[in-house]
């Protein structure tokens, strides 16, 4: 029977192996799915031809990035996401291939884990410096394995998962060639690195360190929908009402007042420095607070061909001051990258991006108010680099200025938060999210949501959060463990090419459980120890 054919029974479990992955990412935030997800993939590719690997990859990595970034579909439809989701597969397809060849190898768990890594790091930054939706590390959030992240980072946190996966893989071998000990003590091992970063202290906070009272402004959109941006006088308006109620309130003895106000990405469309309103509007919720205000305004480039996405300190008596340019502008979004090409899938991407963005250079340090503020622009918080930046030069607290209003009510702002939570364990920060429709948060340094504002509502939220100075061995380490961890992948996958000749034993295209004893126990010592 055609469903009997081996390479169909192992897209069906790469499928499986997809969706469970999908599962431990928001919106449903079954963070045990990535461990199976993992376990699955590793199990579908056992013993398979490369290419075979590499197709059952394939389908596993449409099964999980299709579904997860439905949410770019919205704003340009469903080319651009299909064709998105399409090459974060075969970045999946190329780790099932490595994968099959490492499990030749003795502890191939350990190996299988690093490869993991591997793959993230090289989809992180390549081609257009890379697209990171999807690591193992950000479905993390409500997990054990998070007070992992300021040790090793958000790859540690992928390895853990992974190796996790890899152990419980091989228990289920155990169990398949009914060693009942061996299975119960994989079991064990995935169980054991899951909860490892139970035991691992989390960021301190001295009862010394200094205060500061932050007001986080989500001042909503009209309406849902690209066409927001033609009323970008509305949104900006938006912030400036919600921030003038806010020192009303603060004037009261309502609400403590802040020392500082954060503003999302785009909560000023019009250029402040060009439009002498938009910048009369600003001034005058910022001397109505009596702070400085990080706005998020896109500004024009001096010779006008371009725009920048740009977070700016608003004193309340000079005005404009320090600024900070988005350094990763997202490719065929805020700017496009071989735009001939871009016409054919979307005719109207001149009409949508007229202008591309050009990217900054600098990492986002602001002195805003009493705070030294590392500010990262939207999909930034997904990038290591960007983050480590802004707190090794000194951020005493993150900020993450946002714009989730085109993408509706779809996870893409859950999402984005849970990668909030990973940066603030990681670097052991507050970390505060201000979002023009949400969901805007207050994240402590531990990881969790002090105060959040539901998506589509207007919201101001002040609590006061530690301003740290202290760095964490992941902020310390950088790019460090990703390098090495994926180094030792790529070597065990050369290891794994050595181990046999491309020709597979007869007995391999045939289902483990119609195999003898003596068949078994001749199927290579690497389903023993792994």
């Amino acid at each position: 029977m055609l469903l009997g054919h081996p390479l169909l029974r192992r897209a069906g479990l790469g499928a499986a192996a997809g969706l469970g992955l999908l599962l431990a990412f928001p919106p449903y935030d079954v963070w045990p799915a990535a461990v199976g997800g993992v376990a699955l993939l590793t199990l579908a590719v056992r013993g398979a031809r490369v290419g075979e690997a590499a197709a059952v990859g394939l389908v596993a990595g449409l099964a999980v990035f299709v579904p997860l970034l439905s949410w770019t579909g919205v704003e340009l439809g469903p080319a651009p996401w299909l064709i998105l989701a399409a090459f974060q597969a075969v970045y999946v397809a190329g780790l099932a291939a490595g994968l099959t060849l490492v499990q030749r190898l003795p502890g191939w768990a350990w190996w299988t884990a690093c490869l993991w890594v591997a793959q993230e790091a090289v989809r992180g930054r390549w081609p257009f410096e890379g697209f990171t939706w999807g690591r193992l590390a950000f479905s993390q959030a409500d997990a054990p394995t998070l007070g992992l992240a300021q040790l090793g980072g958000a790859p540690l946190v992928t390895f853990v998962v992974a190796l996790a996966g890899g152990w419980l893989a091989w228990a289920a071998l155990q169990v398949r060639d009914r060693h009942p000990w061996r299975a119960a003590a994989g079991v064990a091992a995935a169980g054991l690195a899951v909860g490892l970063g139970l035991v691992v202290p989390g960021p301190a906070t001295p009862a010394d360190t200094p205060q500061a009272t932050v007001a986080v402004v989500q001042g909503n959109v009209p309406r849902l929908g690209l066409d927001f941006n033609a009323q970008r006088e509305q949104v900006l308006r938006n912030h400036v009402t919600a921030t003038l109620e806010l020192a009303a309130q603060a004037e009261r003895g309502e609400l403590a007042a802040p020392d500082l106000v954060l503003w999302p990405e785009n909560s000023s469309d019009i250029d402040p420095y060009r439009d002498a309103d938009a910048a009369g509007l600003i001034h005058a919720a910022a001397r109505a607070v009596g702070v400085p205000i990080l706005v998020g305004a896109v500004v024009a480039t001096v010779d006008g061909s371009g725009v920048e996405n740009t977070g700016i300190v608003w004193d309340p008596v000079t005005g404009p001051g320090d600024t900070y340019v988005k350094q990763h502008p997202v490719p065929f979004a805020e700017y496009v990258p071989l735009r001939g090409l871009a016409r054919v899938v979307v005719p109207e991407v001149d009409e949508l991006r007229p202008r591309d963005m050009v990217k900054g250079t600098e990492p986002g340090l602001l002195q805003v108010g009493p705070a030294m503020v590392g500010d990262v622009i939207c999909f930034e918080v997904a990038y290591d680099d960007v983050v480590t930046d802004t707190v090794r030069g000194g951020a005493e607290l993150v900020a993450v200025q946002t714009n989730n209003a085109t993408f509706g009510f779809t996870p893409q702002t859950e999402q984005q938060l849970a990668m909030s939570r990973v940066r603030a364990v990681e670097h052991g920060r507050a970390v505060l999210v201000a979002a023009t429709s949400g969901v805007s948060a207050v994240v402590d340094p531990d990881g969790t949501v002090r105060e959040r504002a539901e998506v589509f509502t207007r919201a101001v939220m002040v609590d006061q959060v530690p301003l740290l100075t202290d760095l964490t061995p992941a902020t310390r380490l950088g790019a460090a463990p990703e390098a090495a961890l994926s180094a030792i992948g790529l070597l065990a996958v050369v290891a794994g090419l050595a181990v046999r000749p491309w020709r597979r034993r007869a007995h391999e295209d045939v289902p483990a459980e119609s195999l003898t004893g003596e068949q078994r126990s001749r199927s290579g010592p690497e389903e023993v120890r792994a």
